[in-house]
């Protein structure tokens, strides 16, 4: 392995400090995936620099001039608070020509807007819901197509921004209802996709052209009160008390049906190609009761904490956390970004 210089970025408040000593875990989990990342490169011997962006690329110019990096470890989900901005910092790491870990810009894209990634997807055959997008100022009334209950969403957030058990919706007034929240408090379009009752599974994914999938993952909520839908909201994801109350647990996905862990990986590799993903992602995927399967969602660049699902998958197959992030900046190294001829 050779040491580089990494610049890492990430937003300007997630910076994290050199240490964890006086911080409390509802303190270091607002910034746990910068700290283990930054702390894991350092361990491999890199030299590393974490460098803070809201809203100004200029600091990243400074940066790339003044540090000389071999390659920035992109962790920025937003800029100037838009989730969709992602796609454009990495294009400008392009344009100075310099070298970034994950995804490139146009499968960030595509994957970062559920509507188009999802007409992509049934175009091409991968089973995924049906689904309708309603724009700002559309009011929510359900196309015959679809049939309850249904999951309204906002079209281009991630982290389950929006999401809570008020999101599966059964009625005409409660599809208004939820539509009009996306729009009013997440401030972003909506969609509406058929919700399906299953099991919540998880696929990793790493690589640029020569793909390799990781054992599948599944979140399970076995407190959930009864008739609950089994959704990751924005509580499971985010509030510890509440993943405790429910018992929620993540890890290998055990008893699958037989052939449906190679069908899913098989199917995971051909969405990641079909949406020009590069770097590493998370296929989110429903496995119904009667056995069939749903890609809900691709999320490039997922997050990296040690004990968060990807890198969890990642070293149940053996590849530990800092062996995980050397092949990250080894993707990111060998990528043929069009400047690069």
């Amino acid at each position: 392995m050779i040491p580089r210089r990494i610049l890492a970025l990430m937003h300007e408040d997630l910076v994290p400090p050199e240490t964890l000593d006086g911080y409390t875990d509802e303190q270091i989990a607002e910034w746990k995936t910068e700290y283990d990342v930054v702390t894991g490169l350092r361990q491999l011997g890199h030299k590393v620099r974490a460098l803070g962006v809201r809203d100004d690329l200029g600091v990243m110019r400074q940066a790339i001039e003044e540090f000389k990096p071999h390659i920035a470890f992109n962790m920025l989900e937003e800029f100037h608070g838009v989730a969709l901005y992602d796609q454009h910092v990495v294009s400008y790491l392009e344009l100075m020509r310099k070298p970034y870990t994950g995804c490139n810009p146009r499968g960030l894209t595509l994957a970062h807007d559920k509507g188009l990634s999802k007409k992509l997807l049934t175009y091409h055959r991968i089973p995924t819901p049906r689904f309708a997008v309603f724009p700002i100022g559309r009011r929510g009334r359900k196309p015959e197509r679809l049939q309850y209950p249904l999951i309204v969403k906002s079209l281009i957030e991630h982290s389950s921004m929006g999401i809570s058990q008020a999101s599966v919706v059964h009625s005409d007034d409660k599809l208004a209802e939820r539509v009009n929240f996306i729009h009013d408090h997440v401030g972003t379009d909506a969609i509406a996709e058929q919700y399906y009752d299953g099991r919540e599974l998880y696929l990793a994914i790493i690589g640029n052209r020569i793909l390799t999938t990781f054992p599948i993952w599944e979140m399970q909520f076995p407190n959930l009160p009864d008739g609950a839908p089994r959704i990751a909201t924005a509580k499971v994801k985010w509030n510890e008390k509440y993943q405790k109350r429910i018992g929620l647990t993540i890890g290998p996905a055990e008893k699958l049906p037989d052939g449906i862990a190679e069908r899913i990986a098989r199917l995971g590799k051909r969405a990641y190609r079909l949406l020009g993903l590069t770097g590493y992602a998370r296929l989110d995927w429903r496995l119904t009761p009667d056995g069939r399967i749903f890609l809900l969602e691709a999320n490039p660049n997922p997050e990296l904490a040690y004990d968060e699902e990807f890198a969890s998958a990642a070293a149940h197959a053996g590849m530990d956390f800092e062996a995980l992030l050397q092949k990250i900046v080894s993707l990111g190294i060998r990528y043929r970004a069009q400047w690069r001829g």
